[in-house]
């Protein structure tokens, strides 16, 4: 057979090479799978010598200077170039601080014709010490590294071609050296190259061992079990015992099917060679691929040429296939990246920066209150929330509150019209706690509230003074949820009787004006706890509000909460006065001396004097021919039979309902418009303004470093998110040419 070397295609598309490059070295492989050719393999495989059969340069065989990073060895050929040129840079690991980085990327060496071996290791030190690896036992430093060593080779004779090595897998430490966690990192960074869908693996492997049991096979056939990115390369052929070519060559046969891109073998100059600087590398291979029985292999499956000529054919289809899709995939990911830099916020490292960020955080928050008080939901997507609906949330609570009040908020329900009881003062009354008893489990089918005589009577069940949960924060503040049983049915003119007759002096014909102090202090005894209920409602619904509104207006939770948790001390004064602005009201309509300028007293009395008139004239009224409906006059001089202490609790009766009347419709005015509106919501001390710029500019720079300062793990992100849009937006320039 003929020992020529299969003849080099000159590649068409060298340009599409180029570009593939410099994404590797502004370190777009980093965020996105590139094409490319892997050399992998054990340590002892023989990878370096077959790099160097490559590259025509002589690796360093210290064992302190053995691969410690992986290498992209990159070949261009340049016509106008006389002579052949090595470049050497560093691609630095994306995992590095920015200082660091910025060394290695700064780091450059070039050379003429070949690096000599001497140069070489001296080369190889500097580079060592430069990525910080161990140079002696136990010195701390780590022995492997993620940046990349990038030798450009270019000159007149260079076909276009591009190989990444990687450090050799290995299972067994060396003392001084390695450790088992060098082991893990080592396989992990292999597997990372290998996992790539958009790399060709170059799986190499000894001849003179069992290659179906090798891991790096293994390994190959679980990341491309179909073999269509699989090339091997079998190394060592000269080791092969005698009688055993056989086996070799039946296995190169048999794996046409398995492994697509089929096994190239290329043997190695042995030591005595190495040793030797005259030595023709490529003519000792050819002559031993000439000699029986390896000159049965088939032309294209033996030799460095003929694995040169297939990495670049393999080189340029991959780069050809998945350059649309490498675009396509770049351009996305920059967006992601962007995206993900957007989410992050401003950057907030100087108190200025921090301050502008709170600033523009208040500017976002003070929107969201305006529209919430004017009920514009329309206007934010933020008010798809229920709970930032604010005004809608108030108002609601508003008129549950005044509904429960008028309905549950009076001991006893007020009798309408003639009295149903007729109890004499001189009767026995029931004892205090009798009267201000609630009944457990009333039985009447309904409940007349003597406030709205006309409206349907209420089914007699309890109710909740409180309408929403808990709030962690404001335990010790908030009011707890009690049952308010529903008003007494009768029973309201013995209890009168009672206090009338326990607070009896020297009158004639009326009253001491301070029972109606006592009735009015004991019929409103339910007051405090729906007060209370209802202030710690709004108090539940307005802190829920700010929390909300603060995550609305940065999207940063961290920030949100931090600011809230600064203000907090302040919020929960501003709510303590709403409370006691609620126990200043009760204290006035409750404690105080009943008193009131409205004409409305006056009207529900007299309103209430002629419905018990009426009430007992009903059966003596007659239908008059020419008047209609009429009474005779002696019917209303007709006197009542009731003596002077029943008339007295009568009035008493009539007087305490129309004044309750009047209390409690100007008390739910007031605790709604004080208590709740201007504490909590509009007034000029609302919790709603505390979140303000005056607020931000008193607070000093310590403040503002812990408040709204970014964490580490942010800051790290934001560096590491800068740098990757960075190398992205480098990429894609390199893209458009």
């Amino acid at each position: 057979m003929t020992s020529d070397p299969p003849k080099r295609s000159l590649l068409a598309d060298p340009a599409y090479l180029e570009i593939i490059d410099k994404l590797f070295a502004c370190n777009v492989g980093e965020y996105i799978s590139l094409p490319q050719l892997v050399v992998v393999g054990d340590q002892s495989s023989g990878k370096s010598s077959v790099l160097e059969g490559l590259t025509k340069l002589s690796f360093p065989r210290d064992s302190g200077l053995c691969t410690r990073f992986a290498t992209q060895i990159i070949f261009r050929r340049e016509t106008h170039m006389s002579k052949r040129d090595i470049e050497v840079s560093i691609i630095p690991s994306s995992d590095l601080e920015a200082a660091d980085a910025d060394k290695l990327r700064a780091w450059k060496r070039s050379g003429a014709e070949a690096l000599e071996q001497k140069d070489f290791v001296s080369m190889m030190k500097e580079v060592h010490e430069l990525m910080g690896l161990s140079s002696s036992p136990n010195d701390g430093k780590p022995t492997f590294s993620n940046s990349v060593l990038r030798l450009q080779i270019s000159g007149p004779e260079e076909e276009h071609l591009s190989v990444i090595d990687v450090p050799g897998i290995f299972k067994n430490t060396t003392p001084g050296l390695t450790t088992k966690e060098d082991i893990t990192m080592v396989r992990n960074m292999v597997l990372r190259y290998m996992e790539n869908p958009r790399s060709i693996m170059l799986t190499v492997v000894p001849a003179n061992v069992d290659i179906a049991t090798q891991e790096i096979v293994e390994l190959a056939k679980e990341y491309d079990p179909t073999g269509e990115r699989t090339l091997g390369i079998l190394t060592k052929p000269d080791l092969v015992d005698k009688g055993a070519e056989s086996r070799i060559i039946s296995f190169l046969e048999s794996q046409a099917t398995t492994v697509k891109l089929g096994w190239i073998v290329v043997r190695n100059p042995g030591q005595q060679q190495l040793d030797n600087p005259q030595t023709d590398r490529d003519a000792e291979e050819r002559t031993f691929f000439m000699s029986s029985p390896w000159n049965q292999l088939p032309p294209g499956c033996f030799g460095i040429n003929a694995l040169r000529d297939r990495l670049q054919e393999l080189h340029s289809s991959i780069t050809r296939r998945e350059f649309p899709a490498v675009r396509i995939e770049l351009g996305k990911k920059l967006a992601s990246s962007r995206d993900a830099l957007q989410t992050l916020g401003k950057e907030r490292e100087t108190a200025e920066q921090q301050r502008q960020l709170l600033l523009d955080v208040i500017s976002n928050f003070q929107q969201i209150v305006q529209h919430a008080l004017a009920a514009n939901y329309g206007s934010l997507k933020a008010f798809d929330d229920p709970d930032l609906r604010l005004a809608t949330l108030i108002v609601s609570r508003n008129i549950s509150f005044a509904q429960d009040f008028l309905t549950r908020g009076h001991i006893y329900a007020f009798q309408t019209g003639c009295s149903q009881e007729d109890v004499s003062p001189d009767s026995e009354a029931p004892n205090e706690n009798e009267i201000l008893a609630t009944p457990p489990s009333p039985t009447p089918e309904s409940i007349q509230d003597s406030l709205n005589p006309s409206e349907p009577a209420a089914q007699p069940t309890s109710n909740s003074t409180r309408q929403t949960g808990g709030c962690e924060a404001l335990q010790d503040i908030l009011s707890a949820d009690e049952e308010i049983e529903c008003s007494v049915i009768s029973g309201i003119n013995s209890w009168i009787s009672q206090l009338y007759r326990d607070s009896k002096g020297f009158e004639i014909g009326t009253f001491n004006h301070n029972l109606l102090s006592t009735l009015m202090r004991r019929q409103s005894a339910k007051w405090p706890a729906l007060v209370h209920g209802y202030v710690s409602d709004i108090i539940v619904y307005v802190h829920t509000f700010l929390q909300k509104a603060l995550l609305a207006s940065c999207s940063d939770r961290q920030l949100s909460t931090n600011v809230l948790s600064l203000m907090m001390d302040e919020l929960v004064e501003r709510y303590r006065r709403a409370i006691s602005a609620a126990d200043f009201l009760l204290d006035i309509e409750r404690a105080g001396t009943p008193m009131t300028l409205n004409h409305y007293l006056n009207d529900n009395l007299q309103r209430s004097r002629q419905e018990r008139l009426q009430k007992e004239l009903s059966n003596k009224v007659f239908t008059s021919k020419h008047h209609g409906p009429a009474i005779q006059l002696s019917d209303l001089q007709q006197q009542s039979h009731m003596s002077n202490s029943e008339h007295t609790v009568q009035d008493i009766h009539d007087i305490l309902r129309a004044y309750y009347k009047v209390s409690c419709k100007r008390f739910i005015d007031n605790i709604c418009m004080q208590a709740s509106d201007h504490h909590l919501i509009t007034g000029p001390r609302s919790p709603l303004r505390l979140f303000n710029p005056s607020w931000v500019i008193s607070l000093s720079d310590s403040s503002l470093e812990r408040l709204a300062g970014e964490s580490t793990a942010t800051k790290r992100r934001r560096l590491q998110l800068r740098k990757e849009v960075q190398d992205l937006e480098n990429g894609r320039r390199a893209l458009m040419g």
